[in-house]
């Protein structure tokens, strides 16, 4: 059997392969999401293992520079792609670190944080400490719980999962006159505009215009993700982004006016969603982001709370699904005197910013 070998510096193509392929694929660690954050402050690189040019464990690390020249953070969202639980010995996983561990350095990074794609159990919270590894003071950049429906069942059972009142409302939407259709590049400031809306209404941050052009243009032509348009007599009342890897889906970014919302074309949106993703052959649709608490703090706070996640826990609870946590973000510190520098300014900064 030939060799693994490391490599620093894999092509999008052979990277792209390698992810589409593994068990545990995530399109946060996709070339595209790498060129899209590259756009916007951070740098991408491709590491990993790879035999006779293919890779075989890797990790797509963003870096971004720290202040106060304190050096670079590097981070991997859902990743390193490798087997955790049982790969040949623990030697590949042990290999894929040293090579992680020599690329952040090259950069200049104080710490390496990663946040695999693995469920928050005991098993894996000790395998990542006897790595090295400890949780991050800054928290997870990704949220750490979320809603999984299961769509690989027909379209009359994934409904019969839902909750009888996003049913209703699925129903009510359409026969209220919602339509729903793939959206072009030219419905992009359409797009732009509902989430100025829902951003201002509802009293959360949202990227620039920019930002969604360019996650348009990176995964829409691969058929990597889809932008639907929800319209009352050709007027966009809603809005969304889906992104498929199948047999996974994820549902990153929505948007609403403030007409029509008695028609609910919110929910007949996102079950058009899901049939796209069915569509390609996934079997798990995400709904990426709900409150971190437990189920029972989650069912008895969501009528009363809109903070944070809280506004929207009570429409994606509707769909069904499973409760799932993730093992959060882990932290590999470099320097620990500017690690703890930059722990406490950030956490100053938060201070005031609360105030």
């Amino acid at each position: 059997m030939t060799e693994i070998q490391p490599v620093f510096s894999t092509s999008p193509d052979a990277w792209d392969r390698f992810v589409v392929a593994h068990p545990h694929r995530h399109i946060l660690q996709t070339s595209p999401w790498g060129a899209l954050k590259a756009q916007f402050g951070w740098a991408a690189e491709r590491v990993g293992l790879a035999r006779d040019g293919e890779p075989v464990a890797g990790a797509q690390v963003l870096y971004r520079r720290l202040p106060a020249g304190l050096g670079h953070l590097a981070y991997t969202p859902k990743g390193p792609l490798v087997d955790w639980a049982d790969d040949e010995n623990g030697e590949q996983l042990t290999a894929l670190l040293a090579i992680l561990d020599r690329a952040a350095r090259s950069r200049g990074a104080i710490v390496l944080t990663v946040e695999p794609d693995l469920p928050d159990e005991s098993v894996h919270r000790e395998r990542l400490r006897e790595l090295g590894f400890c949780p991050s003071l800054f928290g997870s950049l990704q949220p750490r719980r979320t809603l999984i429906v299961d769509i690989s069942p027909g379209e009359e059972a994934i409904l019969a999962a839902m909750k009888q009142k996003t049913r209703y409302n699925i129903r009510l939407a359409a026969r209220k006159g919602v339509t729903v259709r793939e959206a072009t590049e030219a419905d992009l400031p359409a797009f732009h505009a509902l989430m100025a809306i829902t951003a201002a209404r509802d009293r959360f941050g949202v990227h620039t215009p920019a930002y969604y052009e360019a996650a348009y243009r990176l995964f829409v032509p691969r058929g990597w993700a889809r932008l639907l348009l929800a319209e009352v007599e050709g007027e966009p009342v809603a809005a969304l982004m889906v992104f498929a890897l199948p047999p996974r889906a994820w549902y990153f970014y929505g948007a609403s006016g403030d007409v029509h919302r008695e028609k609910m074309p919110t929910y007949l949106l996102q079950w058009e969603a899901i049939r796209w993703a069915k569509s390609l052959g996934c079997t798990t649709y995400d709904l990426w982001g709900v409150p971190d608490e437990d189920e029972a703090t989650l069912e008895a706070e969501f009528t009363r709370r809109r903070d944070g996640l809280w506004g929207v826990y009570r429409f994606k609870r509707g769909f069904g699904g499973e409760l799932v946590r993730s093992v959060g973000a882990w932290d590999r510190v470099y320097a620990p005197l500017r690690y703890r520098l930059l722990v406490t300014g950030y956490s100053i900064l938060d201070t005031w910013r609360r105030r």
